[in-house]
């Protein structure tokens, strides 16, 4: 028979669903207003008080993906009727698309950081998952001298803080060639993740049992046909979660994106900022560009969320 509650009991119940959505609230509020910011016009951007309700539009957006200049005279009627739905916007806006000498519109450099994020970020991604996973399993499954030390100084590689190192690293990059190099940054970002992959990791492969392994050896399989036919589906979970960990300090990684690169690898984090200038800025262009980069790296954790709250608690309790 259930329990029942008494009257203290359902007060504490209510108030800690009160705290949990006050919470919830506060810390969503920050992605709500960049949200909304990136559909407002420009003039509402910054009006005290707030505009909370109005009529949302998608011209931050096309700002966002377009160079512009400001307009010296207001287009005729027939040149404004001539343009595409997409640039009208941008013509109510006092400004106008930049085209070059064939007529063929100028897209902003915001494309291009925004692909630079998805190649650096994913494949960083998969290298440090992938010899973070080999790494652990030989911890995990073979007695290694020292294993001990080995850990401790993979993980002292996470005792500093990137900027602290940056300095340093874009010295020796800019000796060997790599600054302003995708392969500079996937580099980086793979050492960086590669400790957090390896402990994580053997923390998954310590909870598979060994007996699984040993019943495939003895069946005739190889030690790496069992690692993968076994070993690699038993640990999915972690392999999922590690990779969601390592893909969000990637993603959103500033400090050496913004030392080493400049233009032709440079990411959006550090992109975005510099589009402030020292001119009026158009608040709703940066949040349109905020939003778009915070897409990816959500709906990646959310197709992954449940596969994330186990890494977060992995070890906790063990069968």
């Amino acid at each position: 028979m259930a329990a029942v509650q008494t009257s203290g009991e359902r007060a504490l119940n209510r108030l800690a669903i009160v705290a949990v959505l006050v919470i919830t609230m506060i810390f969503l509020a920050p992605i709500y207003w960049i949200v909304a910011t990136s559909f407002k016009p420009r003039n509402l951007a910054t009006t005290i008080p707030p505009t909370v309700v109005f009529t949302p539009e998608i011209s931050p957006f096309v700002k966002l993906m377009t160079k512009r200049s400001q307009l010296r005279e207001q287009p005729t009627p027939e040149e404004y009727a001539a343009a595409p739905w997409w640039e009208r916007m941008v013509f109510d806006g006092g400004e106008k698309v930049v085209r070059d000498g064939k007529d063929q519109v100028q897209w902003s450099a915001y494309p291009s950081r925004f692909l630079n994020s998805l190649i650096i970020a994913v494949t960083s991604t998969v290298l440090a998952v992938g010899m973070g996973t080999f790494t652990a399993y030989g911890f995990s499954r073979f007695k290694v001298k020292g294993e001990g030390d080995l850990l401790f100084f993979i993980l002292s590689t996470r005792m500093l803080p990137p900027v602290v190192v940056a300095i340093p690293m874009f010295l020796m990059y800019r000796i060997v060639g790599l600054t302003d190099t995708h392969i500079g940054l996937i580099i980086l970002y793979t050492a960086f993740n590669l400790s957090f992959s390896v402990w994580l990791m053997k923390g998954f492969i310590d909870e598979i049992p060994k007996e699984y392994e040993e019943a495939a050896l003895v069946d005739g399989y190889t030690r790496m046909q069992a690692f993968f036919k076994i070993v690699l589906p038993e640990a999915a979970t972690g392999i999922a979660a590690t990779a969601v960990f390592c893909f969000i300090t990637a993603w959103n990684e500033y400090a050496f994106a913004l030392i080493m690169t400049n233009r032709r690898a440079q990411t959006a984090p550090p992109f975005i900022p510099s589009q402030v200038g020292s001119g009026l800025p158009d608040w709703t262009v940066i949040a349109a560009g905020t939003f778009l980069f915070l897409l990816p790296v959500a709906i990646f954790t959310f197709l992954l969320r449940n596969h994330l709250l186990r890494g977060m608690s992995f070890g906790a309790i063990r069968k």
